[in-house]
């Protein structure tokens, strides 16, 4: 028998077995296999990813408070609900003017860290386009890193004194070395491919630099201002416990010299709902910049 004559007899017996009233037989039907909470390599949907980190935010509230529950009541000061703090900061902002504090803050960081990218973004992209200028700077710039900005707070004391600028150098120096160093890794993983292209259809060095070099890497250098940010706000604090009279690091030494604990982290959520936003910000700026990069996500 033929393969007609099979497809011919395999036809008649689907249309005798629906003559019969017999449901044709059907093949296994595939079933997409569940996806295991921790799945190596998984995949998120928007939807999900929201309510897993409304999540994660919940269950750390949660725990707070079962810790605070679990505190014996006399030392429970020392450990304050998550009411307390929350009408703590609703206190300082209403009745002692926390806002002007915050934004004293704000601008702090924002101001130290444009400065630090002007300095840092230039010298990673050179560096990482021209081999010898990297074999010259790049073992200083890799020693500095090592060096722990709270160091320098004796010497920036003596230079300029208990000033808003002193504060504004540690800042400063608290993250330039660390950025410089990843922008440097940022363009030295931008594909040889492209500037060896570049190169064979004639264009300049320059032109290599900033529109071949620099906006290749531009996404990722983007990414890596995002993660300095956040280690710019870790010494916010530093910055603002030395002789200073306003900022959110004032206000929680102000709160420490009194044991008002409730006070000690309201300034830290504070910090930390700021850097939340800080870190929203720009992902919504490469949301719009680089709108190239959705599409390969």
């Amino acid at each position: 028998m033929n393969d007609t004559q099979q497809s011919i007899s395999g036809s008649e017996a689907v249309t005798n077995a629906s003559l019969d009233g017999e449901a044709p037989e059907k093949g296994p039907v595939f079933k997409q296999p569940k996806e295991r909470f921790l799945g190596l390599r998984g995949s998120v949907d928007r939807t999900q990813s929201m309510a897993l980190g409304l999540l994660g935010v919940v269950a750390f509230f949660v725990a707070w408070e079962v810790a605070h529950i679990l505190t014996p009541e006399n030392q429970q000061k020392f450990l304050p609900s998550v009411g307390q703090v929350v009408g703590k900061i609703t206190y300082l902002f209403a009745e002692k003017g926390y806002v002007a504090d915050v934004a004293k803050s704000v601008y702090r960081i924002y101001v130290s860290f444009f400065f630090a990218c002007l300095f840092a973004v230039p010298l990673g992209l050179f560096m990482g386009s021209f081999v010898k200028l990297r074999a010259l700077i790049n073992p200083t710039v890799g020693g500095l890193r090592y060096l722990p900005a709270a160091s320098f707070v004796p010497l920036l004391l003596v230079y300029f004194g208990p000033t808003d600028f002193a504060k504004l150098a540690l800042l400063f120096l608290g993250c330039v070395f660390f950025l410089t160093a990843l922008i440097l890794d940022n363009v030295e993983a931008v594909p040889k491919e492209l500037v060896e292209s570049a190169q064979t259809m004639g264009a300049g060095r320059w032109h290599i630099v900033f529109k071949v070099t620099f906006r290749s890497a531009a996404p990722q250098i983007l990414d890596s201002m995002r993660n300095m940010i956040a280690v710019s706000w870790t010494y916010l604090v530093i910055a603002e416990i030395v002789a200073a009279t306003d900022g959110i690091g004032a206000v929680m030494m102000r709160g420490a010299r009194f044991l008002h604990v409730d006070i000690i982290m309201g300034g830290i959520l504070t910090i930390g709902v700021l850097g939340v936003l800080t870190d929203i910000s720009f992902r919504i700026a490469g949301h719009f910049l680089f709108p190239y990069m959705r599409v390969r996500r």
